[in-house]
């Protein structure tokens, strides 16, 4: 969450648990090794690797929205009140009457449509649907047409929750009409970032309605002050390059006493009145690179110029300008607390005020810098956390973090059947499961591009893998593995449900 997402061999591959994937605390039993040989052995043979299952180059699967009416408030009884909720659907695959159906949770943004990334590929393989429900409050499915403070209460993990299983049972009856039946298909639910969290969460809380989970780089614990976020950009840039990150915090700190409007103005950012904010949309900018696998965007050209003592101010602004504003599409606004507390209309371009509500109230997520080492400056600590929630939101505005980790479990949560995946490389793990425990294995996917939601997305994974291609990850084959430990647990999820139907 952030403010403004080939063929081997069975032996080489087992041995590849071992050299670039990491699962910890977790061993194959027996019956999964098992299925692993079957596995290999079908995929080996068909001369096929994954990628090459589908035919499709656009990506996106579909953009042709559908609309749910969604209940307002889960939790009053005696409210009738409800809202227009966008959805997508994509069944080319669909094995029907009794194929599953893969519930892919749209993240905390728009959701113009059904992304071709891993997920279609395995909806291939299974013969799955994929469905899609955009968040609340995001995109086109608001309550409310002003996003004042006072109309954000309903905007909750947990009554997005709700809203997926009020969903899941309707798009069951749709499946049931459309087809003639009367059972239900298994569902598998699959998010990434924010969305696996709530993938994982679902499975938690609504364990009767999915067969499995899949929480790609989903981050399950809420985090008060999340120093581990930057201490993992430095372990991901390496010592030269986080020199070279540390440099740059000096050098625009040391501007913005010197002459702030000049300072930000290098950045295009003058609109910034609060030197936090600007502060912050460097260590963001900076921290993107490692989180969607493009380290060498922003290293090799700071690195250089570190070495030949240039300046780094200048190098740093070009790079923040060129790719994380041009090519990444992020935007001055997100960091402008007068645009996030003035900003109130419904529609496609409020997610960022929606984003920090979410933090400031449930999630938390503060990225605050280290005591020691920093990348980011110390100025960007939780006393400017709290006061922008307060600002933007009113006095008091605060992140109930134990109350949403003892709800869901944090990364201590104990579910049945929840895949977790995580990239090395991704900052964001350090708020995820990565040590596997009972029906939750938990798996690190290690390379040098192994960001957020690698698993699903490819490498780089911004922007996003036409089916989740790997060819370009620094491993290719530690990627694939990770990929094939899923398709791997759906298959295993799917026998169980269906008795003796075998998915390999």
């Amino acid at each position: 969450m952030r403010r403004g997402t080939s063929r081997i061999g069975s032996a080489r591959f087992l041995s590849g648990l071992r050299v670039g994937l990491e699962a910890r605390d977790f061993s194959l039993d027996p019956e999964m090794e098992k299925i692993w040989c079957i596995f290999l052995l079908v995929s080996t043979c068909a001369g096929v690797s994954f990628h090459a299952t589908l035919h499709r180059s656009d990506a996106l699967l579909t953009t042709d929205a559908h609309w749910y009416t969604q209940t307002l408030d889960h939790y009053a009884t005696q409210d009738d009140r409800t809202f227009s909720q966008r959805y997508y659907e994509f069944t080319d695959y669909f094995d029907a009457p009794n194929g599953p159906v893969f519930l892919k949770i749209c993240p905390e943004g728009p959701c113009v449509g059904i992304q071709n990334d891993y997920s279609a590929v395995l909806a291939k393989r299974f013969g799955a649907a994929i469905v899609s429900l955009e968040h609340r409050y995001y995109g086109q499915s608001s309550p409310f047409k002003i996003h004042a403070t006072e109309n954000l209460i309903y905007l909750s993990s947990k009554q997005a929750l709700f809203d997926l299983a009020a969903f899941r049972e309707y798009y069951q009856d749709l499946i049931n009409h459309r087809t003639n039946s009367t059972r239900d298909n298994p569902w598998i639910v699959i998010g990434w970032s924010y969305a696996g969290a709530l993938s994982a969460w679902f499975k938690l809380k609504f364990p009767h309605l999915a067969v499995g989970s899949v929480a790609s780089s989903g981050i399950v614990q809420a985090i008060f002050e999340f120093t581990k976020l930057d201490e993992q950009v430095a372990e991901s840039a390496g010592a030269t390059c986080s020199a070279a990150l540390r440099a740059v915090t000096r050098l625009a700190e040391q501007g913005l006493k010197k002459n702030s409007v000049s300072t930000k103005a290098l950045f295009n950012a003058e609109q910034l009145d609060v030197d936090g904010d600007f502060l912050y949309l460097l260590a963001e900018a900076a921290t993107t690179a490692f989180q969607y696998g493009n380290p060498e965007i922003l290293c090799s050209p700071l690195v250089a110029a570190y070495k030949r003592d240039e300046d780094l101010l200048a190098v740093y602004a070009k790079y923040v300008k060129d790719y994380y504003i041009d090519t990444f599409k992020s935007s001055i606004n997100t960091y402008d607390q007068k645009h996030l507390k003035e900003n109130l209309a419904a529609g496609d371009h409020s997610s960022d005020r929606l984003g920090w509500y979410q933090m400031c109230t449930e999630l938390g997520y503060f990225q605050v810098a280290p005591a020691n080492n920093s990348i980011r400056s110390a100025l960007i600590n939780v006393k400017y956390h709290l006061d922008l929630c307060s600002n933007v939101f009113g006095n008091g505005t605060f992140p109930e973090v134990d109350d949403t980790n003892l709800c869901y479990g944090g990364n201590k949560i104990r579910g049945d059947k929840i895949l977790f995946m995580n990239g090395s490389q991704d900052p964001w793990r350090h708020a995820s499961k990565q040590t596997s425990s009972r029906n939750e294995p938990a798996y690190v996917i290690k390379c040098q591009n192994c960001g957020h939601g690698v698993d699903m997305l490819g490498c780089p994974q911004s922007p996003p893998q036409i089916r989740g291609n790997t060819s370009k990850c620094a491993d290719p084959e530690a990627a694939q593995a990770g990929q094939r430990i899923i398709a791997t647990y759906i298959s295993r999820w799917l026998e169980d449900a269906n008795g003796s139907v075998k998915y390999m």
